[in-house]
């Protein structure tokens, strides 16, 4: 009840501020839903899942309802995206204070245009590192990558965005330690730095558990076809782990309302790092996971039907006998309405 009343409390306040300020102000958003079921496990109590984020529960499931309100000023604005929905109580798992006040901020943060060449953002935003993103509109494959899901989701802090020429830009951050959104009970913090060029952005992030060095872009090799990569390193300090990937993202237009895409992703994890399910005696493990989905849109609604296999070095999965399996293969029918 209380998020509720929180929610029609704000919605109030922003259709009187967005009549007083006329349309600088925008509200925007999305909500998802899903449906999904193996095909080469269990999809009742026993069902499994691959080990990357979201869309995970077996049968028809829900994503989560996204509200985003942006107010752009002459030099400032402010954005608060909050969230309501599993995936959305996954995205900001990490929180502190979550248990205690029902947080469902996923960004919130606001922003100053010092000149037409920097930027400064304080608050909390999503993370700079890495080709996927929280939002499933953003995302051509609605389940996600091993790469987004175990690196990091969202940070806060202080970071400069500084347009260095037409096609170089540089990004500066000091942040709180990774995933704590709302205060620092550490007291340690990490450093960010993002390096783009025409599309193209090496990233790095020295937390104070882990270090981490990725690499997203994207080519369009002609009108209708388009190339994305993602590449990453992330190592963990005191001989916690390390994982590895790479992930290539080719997409089809094959008409205006229809595109078809694969993301074929190879990723390794070290020393129990924990996030295939299952490692050898050396705590070594891997998955190549290839995922094959279709995008409809219908106005403001995509469908998305998705079919994808995860096949691991070790038995990280079972089978339709309960039996340990190296593959698993699954089938997700997603829609998204975004406004």
């Amino acid at each position: 009840m209380k998020k509720i009343i929180t929610l029609s409390m704000l919605f109030v306040a922003t259709a009187l501020f967005a009549q007083e300020e006329g349309s600088k102000l925008s509200i925007s958003g999305s909500v998802d839903a899903y449906y999904r079921a193996n095909l080469t496990a269990p999809s009742d109590e026993n069902a499994i899942a691959p080990g990357s984020s979201f869309a995970n529960l077996p049968g028809f499931a829900l994503g989560m309802a996204n509200v985003i309100f942006s107010y752009e000023g002459e030099k400032t604005g402010f954005v608060a995206d909050l969230v309501v929905g599993p995936r959305g109580t996954d995205a900001i798992f990490a929180s502190p204070m979550y248990s205690a006040t029902g947080n469902i901020v996923n960004q919130l943060y606001a922003y100053w245009n010092v000149s037409d060449a920097v930027t400064l953002t304080m608050g909390n935003f999503n993370t700079f590192l890495g080709y996927e993103v929280i939002s499933p509109t953003a995302n051509f494959n609605y389940s996600t990558s091993y790469l987004f899901s175990y690196g990091p989701f969202s940070h806060t802090g202080l970071k400069a965005d500084i347009a260095l020429s037409d096609d170089f830009s540089l990004m500066l951050g000091v942040m709180n330690d990774t995933d704590l959104t709302e205060f620092n009970p550490t007291g340690d913090y990490a450093f960010g730095a993002q390096l783009g060029y025409k599309g193209q952005f090496l990233n790095f992030l020295l937390d104070p558990s882990f270090t981490e060095v990725d690499f997203t872009g994207g080519f369009d090799l002609s009108d209708d076809f388009f190339l994305g990569i993602n590449a990453a390193y992330l190592t963990v300090e005191d001989d916690g782990g390390s994982f590895a990937g790479v992930a290539l993202y080719p997409q089809l237009a094959t008409s205006d309302s229809f595109t078809i895409g694969l993301r074929g992703e190879y990723f390794a994890e070290t020393e129990f790092f924990g996030a295939i399910g299952a490692s050898d005696a050396d705590g070594d493990s891997s998955v190549f996971a290839v995922t094959l989905t279709g995008s409809l849109a219908i106005e403001n609604l995509t469908i998305k039907p998705e079919l994808r296999l995860d096949s691991a070095s070790e038995e990280a999965f079972i089978d339709n006998d309960l039996a340990g399996s190296k593959s698993l293969g699954s089938f997700v029918l997603a829609a998204i309405y975004s406004f």
